[in-house]
């Protein structure tokens, strides 16, 4: 049993419960657990359609870090099912979300095809044909093999590679509007990496348990760093509108060193892969970009805490 990544263009309120409602039944016939992520406005309408026996989680909020949504819902529901296959609504792309995310949720449908290619899940994305931009759709059929469309699947002509797909979206990171605080590092500099993270958290209004979080953000960035990196590294934070932006400067790293990074929680006895996945899920947005001869991780932590790491509820 291997993955199915599916794509449903859905143009109403009709289309989309008549869409999603038969993928459910589908999994209801064979005995497939469902799990429903999608924005909170759309879950009373669909908890009215399909009832009490299927999962239900805000992806407003499970997912306000793309970065999160396959670690944490996605493969996190598949483990919580060993042996079948599991069902999954998964809608990471809606009208409203914001533009600077836009992004990170397209690599993360182009990834989801590579983290979880081998898994027994069928999974069915969303995607608004009237209130979503015509290039967002038109990425819905890159990033999803199949599509759904009033009721007919069929392969999608415009499919491209995973690798493919995130390359475009490597774009340099736009400056900050604010002048950063600015820390070159090294070998052995960690504790001052760690003071400095805890200075600038709080003066920029951070309460005491959300500086913890960005020291232990910033403390895995920077390790990374030092461990993949070649030579210092960079760390900057600045404040914005609700929290703080802490980005991490590497140099020597391969450009697709990162491409699973943080996306699939690591086997249980090993001793790496933790720490990305760690900052995807305490942190609401985590940029990265990869240049030719450096990469950067940028993160922001919000004044109030993240969706944190368990998502699935009834």
């Amino acid at each position: 049993m291997t993955m199915r990544h599916e794509a449903l263009l859905y143009g109403d309120d009709h289309d989309y419960v008549a869409g999603i409602r038969q993928f459910v039944q589908g999994g209801a016939r064979a005995g497939e657990p469902v799990l429903v992520a999608v924005p909170a406005p759309r879950l009373a309408l669909l908890r009215r359609e399909l009832g009490a026996t299927v999962r239900f989680v805000d992806m407003a909020e499970a997912g306000r870090n793309p970065g999160r949504i396959i670690p944490a819902v996605l493969h996190a529901f598949i483990e919580e099912h060993p042996g079948g296959r599991v069902r999954i609504v998964g809608e990471p792309i809606w009208p409203g979300r914001p533009a600077e995310i836009y992004p990170r949720c397209v690599q993360h449908e182009a990834l989801v095809n590579l983290a979880l290619a081998d898994r027994p899940a069928a999974i069915l994305c969303p995607y608004d044909t009237c209130g979503l931009a015509p290039e967002a759709v038109a990425d819905a059929l890159r990033t999803h093999p199949v599509v759904v469309e009033s009721g007919v699947r069929r392969g999608s002509q415009r499919y491209a590679q995973p690798e493919v797909v995130v390359a475009a979206f490597n774009r340099p990171l736009p400056e900050p509007r604010t002048p950063p605080a600015v820390l070159i590092f090294g070998a052995g500099d960690l504790t001052a990496v760690r003071r400095f993270v805890r200075e600038h958290g709080a003066r920029a209004g951070l309460p005491p348990d959300r500086v913890d979080d960005l020291l232990v953000v910033a403390n895995e960035l920077a390790t990374n760093a030092l461990v993949h990196g070649r030579g210092p590294g960079t760390l900057r934070l600045w404040p914005d509108d609700d929290g703080v932006v802490c980005e991490v400067l590497d140099r020597g790293r391969p450009a697709g060193a990162l491409l699973l990074a943080g996306r699939v929680p690591p086997a249980l006895y090993s001793e790496h892969g933790r720490g990305l996945v760690l900052v995807n899920l305490l942190c609401d947005a985590v940029h990265v970009h990869a240049g030719p001869d450096a990469t950067t991780v940028r993160l922001h932590v919000p004044r109030s805490p993240a969706g944190g790491a368990t998502f699935l509820s009834s």
